[in-house]
């Protein structure tokens, strides 16, 4: 017969602490992705690779030849978003996914899970059309949620460098933290730490084209959709903002 052991009655049971210090949609997100590309690894043959990469990937060129056929358009109604979804190895995987946990965790606990994910997306579909302007007939594939992590992060730098506010509660009168302001165009301007972070993610970006003129090797990095998530990023993040 076994033995229950009994706490005393008003001694609260000891909490759990969480196994990862993620937003639960952050920890959900990085589990989609990781399992896509265990199924295109693992489960997908060469062809099956092929056909995925063909229907979900965004390529450009499909904007020229859906003048000739509509049908070879159609794709572009989802690639601009399901591009983000797919990895060219684990490399490009982990990098991504550890620059998503970075900035989509803050922006996931000021604004929710729903509005992460749709500048995520929508930075998806910013960056896949600045690709689209520099690369329109080479016939290249734009594949990695670059794009959608760097719009997250140009959200996340209109407020991980404000100063926090602190308000008095209505009841108790005590001095509360609100949280971080969020920066108008100006004031991330005047911000030396926030002018700095720009400045220099832009300038790195725009120098991805001139790396071969130096290193003598071709550079796989599709910084147009690095620019074109920031910036969009950036621009929308303050539609989610609460006014209080």
């Amino acid at each position: 017969m076994s033995e229950q052991g009994s706490t005393p009655e008003n001694t609260p049971p000891a909490g759990r602490e969480p196994v990862f210090l993620l937003p639960g949609a952050v920890t959900a997100m990085i589990g989609v992705l990781v399992a896509i590309h265990l199924a295109s690894t693992f489960v997908l043959n060469p062809d099956g690779m092929a056909q995925l990469v063909f229907w979900f990937a965004f390529q450009p060129l499909r904007i020229l030849a859906g003048a000739s056929d509509i049908v070879l358009a159609v794709p572009l109604i989802w690639t601009p978003f399901t591009h983000a979804l797919m990895h060219g190895g684990w490399e490009h995987l982990l990098f991504n996914l550890a620059w998503f946990a970075i900035f989509a965790t803050p922006v996931t606990r000021r604004y929710g899970a729903g509005p992460m994910l749709a500048i995520f997306f929508v930075s998806a579909a910013a960056g896949a059309a600045f690709f689209a302007a520099t690369t329109l007939t080479s016939g290249a594939y734009l594949i990695g949620a670059s794009g959608g992590v760097s719009g997250l992060t140009g959200a996340a730098v209109r407020f991980i460098f404000q100063p926090v506010i602190v308000a008095q509660h209505p009841e108790t009168g005590q001095r509360v933290i609100v949280g971080r302001k969020l920066a108008s165009f100006a004031d991330m301007w005047r911000d030396t730490r926030t002018r700095s972070f720009v400045l220099i993610w832009v300038v790195l970006n725009a120098a991805v084209p001139l790396l071969p003129l130096f290193t003598g090797a071709s550079v796989a990095v599709a910084w147009q959709a690095h620019l074109g998530g920031f910036i969009a990023g950036i621009a929308m993040v303050g539609l989610f903002e609460r006014r209080s």
